[in-house]
Order: C-alpha cells, then sequence, then structure tokens
C-alpha cells in the first residue's frame, strides 16, 4: 500500500528498471485496491482486470529480454469513458451508449499502446462530460477520496478519484470548459488543459468540438509533463490537430529560464465569490513562488466576467449538433424499452422514446437550450453574439500576454462542496467553472497544481470520525508518498495559464513550485 501511495509515472519507471518491482505486480496491487476501495469512491465503471494484466506481463518480458522500453511502458493508467479503446466499453456514462464497445482507439490511445502502457479501465464522468460535479452520470456518483460527502468535480471526477484514491498511476480525462482542473483542484492532483490543437480529439465522444481536450490528471506536474508529451501531436484524423515539436526542456525545465518569465496576476479572479481559505493559499502559493525569483504583474482582463455566460451559449449549441447522432438506432438501444409491450414501432416514436429514456436531464437541458439558440431568429441574438464576446476574451489574453509570460490564478472559487448540494440549481453549479472557462474560451493551456497551504480547515468530518480506511484515503500525502503538506482533508488548487503552445512555461514553473 506504501508503494501504491507513493507511485509516480516516473518513480515506477525507476523501480521497475531497478527491479524493485515487476510491472504485474503493480498493476495486480492496483486491481486489488480498486476492489477494495472503489465500492465507496466510484471512480471506475468498467474493468479491464484480463487484459491489462496481460499487458502487464508483456512488458516483464521484454524487460527480461532487454528489450528497449518507452517512458510509460507498463505504467498503470485510467482513461474517461467518453475516450474510445477499441474492445472496451464507451458509454460517456450515458444509459443511451449503455452497452456500446468501442470498434477503434482514439488517437491518444493509439500513442499510449505504442509505449505498451497498462489500461485499467474506463472511469465515471458527468453524461457526455457535461457537468462539474460527476453527480450527472447515467450510472452512479463519484466521491470526493479526502472527503466521501463531498464531490469529486467534473466531468473528468472519476479519473481525478482514481488518481487522488491511488487506484491509477496516473489518468486521461478531457476538458471543454474546466473539467480536467477543477476536479484535479478538488481532488489535490496536478490537472492540464493542454492548448487546443495539441493533442488529438480523435476518439474522443464529442461535446463542444470548439472546446474539447484531453489531458493528463497526475500525481505531479512532472508527470503531468511525461505524459502530455506522449499523446501530444498531429493525427491525420483530426483535422483540429497541429504539428508542434515539444522539446526535451519540458520534461528538463532550466531555472535560468523559469527566472526569466513574467507572472501576471489578474484582478479580476480574486473577487467576491472567491472563498477566503482558496484566496488565502493561492496568495501563499504566490509568495513561494515568488521566492524563485520571478517577476510579477497585476493585470486585468475585463471581458473575463462575461465568459461564464458565453459559454453556456456556444456548449449547448455544440451539443445540440454532436449529439444529434445518438438517435436510439445507432449505436445502442435501450434493451427495456424493446421488450416493452409498448415498444415503438414507427421510426419517429423510436427516435422519442430512446433518446427520451437514455439521455439524463442535463444532457436534455443543454440539448434543449442549443437548438433554442440555433433556431431561426435567435441565432443572431444568442449564438452569434456569443462567438464576438469569445473573440474578446481571447484579445484580452492576447494584450495581456505581451506585457507577461504566464497568468496565476484560482482554479476554483471554492473547495469541493457536498454531494447533492448544487444538484437542484444548476446556474450555482455551472459557477463552479467561472476561473476555469476564459483560458478554455481562448484555447489556451493551463495546469491546476495542489496548493501547499496548511490554512485550509474548512471539512466536516475528522480524521479522527473516520473509519481507518477513509482517515487513509483523506491523508495530505498527494505525491511521492510524502509527509502531509495540508491539515485539511479538502485541497485546493491554482492555475498557470501560459501562452499558446507554451506548455513548457506553465509545466516548468509547476515542476520548480513541487520542489520548493
Amino acid at each position: 500500500m506504501r508503494t501504491l501511495r507513493g507511485l509516480t509515472i516516473k518513480s515506477f519507471r525507476e523501480g521497475l528498471l531497478g527491479k524493485k518491482f515487476s510491472a504485474l505486480e503493480i498493476a495486480q496491487a492496483l486491481f486489488a485496491e480498486i476492489k477494495k476501495s472503489d465500492g465507496k469512491i466510484g471512480a471506475y465503471l468498467s474493468l479491464d482486470e484480463e487484459e491489462a494484466l496481460k499487458q502487464a506481463g508483456a512488458v516483464d518480458v521484454s524487460l527480461a529480454e532487454n528489450k528497449k522500453l518507452g517512458a510509460l511502458a507498463g505504467v498503470p493508467l485510467a482513461i474517461k469513458d467518453n475516450i474510445l479503446i477499441k474492445g472496451q466499453p464507451a458509454t460517456a456514462a450515458s444509459r443511451s451508449l449503455e452497452g456500446y464497445t468501442a470498434s477503434y482507439d482514439a488517437g491518444v490511445i493509439q500513442k499510449l499502446k505504442a509505449e505498451h502502457v497498462v489500461f485499467l479501465g474506463k472511469t465515471n464522468l458527468d453524461e457526455f462530460a457535461m457537468g462539474s460535479s460527476t453527480e450527472n452520470s447515467g450510472f452512479k456518483v463519484t466521491r470526493n477520496p479526502h472527503d466521501l460527502t463531498r464531490v469529486a468535480g467534473g466531468s473528468s471526477g472519476g479519473s481525478a478519484a482514481a488518481v487522488a484514491a491511488h487506484m491509477a498511476v496516473a489518468a486521461l480525462g478531457s476538458d471543454t470548459g474546466g473539467s480536467i482542473r477543477l476536479p484535479a483542484s478538488f481532488c489535490g492532483v496536478v490537472g492540464l488543459s493542454p492548448t487546443y490543437g495539441s493533442v488529438s480529439r480523435s476518439g474522443l465522444i464529442s461535446m463542444a468540438s470548439s472546446l474539447d481536450q484531453i489531458g493528463p490528471l497526475t500525481k505531479t506536474v512532472e508527470d503531468a509533463a511525461i505524459l502530455f508529451k506522449s499523446i501530444a501531436g498531429n493525427d491525420p484524423l483530426d483535422a483540429t490537430s497541429a504539428q508542434v515539436e515539444y522539446g526535451d526542456e519540458l520534461l528538463e525545465p532550466k531555472l535560468e529560464n523559469i527566472k526569466k518569465l513574467t507572472v501576471g496576476i489578474p484582478e479580476e479572479y480574486f473577487r467576491e465569490e472567491l472563498a477566503d481559505e482558496v484566496k488565502n493559499a493561492v496568495e501563499e502559493a504566490i509568495e513561494k513562488i515568488k521566492s524563485l525569483g520571478l517577476k510579477f504583474k497585476k493585470i486585468s482582463l475585463p471581458h473575463t466576467k462575461y465568459a461564464l455566460s458565453c459559454y453556456y451559449i456556444i456548449v449547448p449549441a455544440e451539443v445540440s449538433s454532436n449529439l444529434a447522432r445518438f438517435d436510439g438506432i445507432r449505436y445502442s438501444r435501450d434493451p427495456k424499452l424493446q421488450t416493452h409491450p409498448n415498444a415503438a414501432n414507427k421510426l419517429s416514436e423510436i427516435y422519442l422514446k430512446h433518446r427520451g429514456a437514455g439521455f439524463g436531464t442535463e444532457t436534455k437541458r443543454r440539448i434543449i437550450l442549443g437548438t433554442f439558440v440555433l433556431s431561426s431568429g435567435y441565432y443572431d441574438a444568442y449564438y452569434d453574439k456569443a462567438q464576438k464576446v469569445r473573440t474578446l476574451i481571447k484579445n484580452d489574453f492576447d494584450k495581456a500576454f505581451e506585457a507577461v509570460d504566464i497568468i496565476i490564478a484560482p482554479t476554483a472559487p471554492s473547495t469541493a462542496f457536498k454531494v447533492g448540494e448544487k444538484t437542484d440549481d444548476p446556474l450555482s453549479m455551472y459557477l463552479s467553472d467561472i476561473f476555469a472557462i476564459p483560458a478554455k474560451m481562448a484555447g489556451l493551456p493551463a495546469v491546476s497544481i495542489p496548493t501547499k497551504s496548511q490554512t485550509n480547515t474548512d471539512r466536516t468530518q475528522t480524521n479522527a470520525e473516520k473509519s481507518p480506511r477513509e482517515s487513509a484515503l483523506s491523508s495530505p500525502r498527494y505525491r511521492s508518498g510524502e509527509a502531509g503538506q495540508r491539515k485539511s482533508a479538502l485541497p485546493i488548487g491554482f492555475q498557470l495559464i501560459g501562452k499558446k503552445w507554451r506548455e513548457v512555461d506553465i509545466l516548468g514553473l509547476g515542476q520548480y513550485y513541487e520542489k520548493l
């Protein structure tokens, strides 16, 4: 158990090459931990144990034969269940896809298979990635490993929880508004939303195509850099992907280059909605980063206040188009409706019954809203204006990056909220992404990193009140099995936003922050 707690991608490779353990032993230990703990947490929707153990064993054989192994060989990963793996379930946490099995590999999965990664299983999410808490799943709620009464964040909550609870060494998620960074902040792990176009979207079940992006969730920033470098690059099956080369400095940042960077502090992100404990923790992180010798400068992003409203016009519009393919005929059909005495006979009835039964409340809400804003007479009034505001938001960042190299801000306005607290108030739920959305609207890279603050005391259940298992899960040993640096069970994250294609800057600074 100690090994799993301290296991990062880097330490896994070192241990594997040093013959401290085998890839098969670690895979078996992780499946044992999943079976022991995931009943309470709900991170996984499906497991592929037989194939995973076969993959791990093959890596051990290659090692014994002194074959050259990639940086990720044998690394056990969890994959969000909207990313296709051939032969595995691909439900996007929706009943409308229950029973569907992927017929091909996503672009990122092809790259990871080439490096002989071990795929543990598919993780839970908000249905079709629509949500901020992983409570909108059609199958189960994912809970925060640090406090089981609270949410893991969303929509990549299953992937974040799997990493935080040591049920995977690392994971892949997808980020449309803040779906990687928000659960990373709530669960106390690192989450990277890369530059739009830096990672292939081929084989990612689309929600909002102009914003969706696959990225890593890991225990350290260094691990995020390793995993990102492996999945980045052009894909001929994704017309939006770009050919950008990320050099060795992504993995080995130089302090002299980091010290040359100027960090911007946007006044719009430190506002009334920001909880005191989050503000204090982020300000403490800023002070620690200042000790590295970087310059700081106050900046303004005036159109940030419109980002949330703009996002919830553009995204539902794209949702209404993308989800039209799930019509109850293709991919999967609800078997209950087919055997019901009043089963539909006409094509129109099949559409209505199967789509109505398969989609959850939040998915229906966004489809209806998106159809409305794209309808005749409303396109110009809503969608067209939202796209113009999106351009203004991007222009704000362009202007800011003339004076600074990186922007630092809170990831979320609060710590993880309680399960069920916001399910009846969609607008309150949407506000969880208020600080994450602007960077996505501009297509910029951003990484959420756990703060090292010890000031956060907002919790309702102490370790002493928990069962021994729950107490262990809420331990603040986020990385490398080190002694805890936080007194609270509730993590807080801050985000570093970089210039387009400059992941090297935010990941480099993040790695040096971890070393402080």
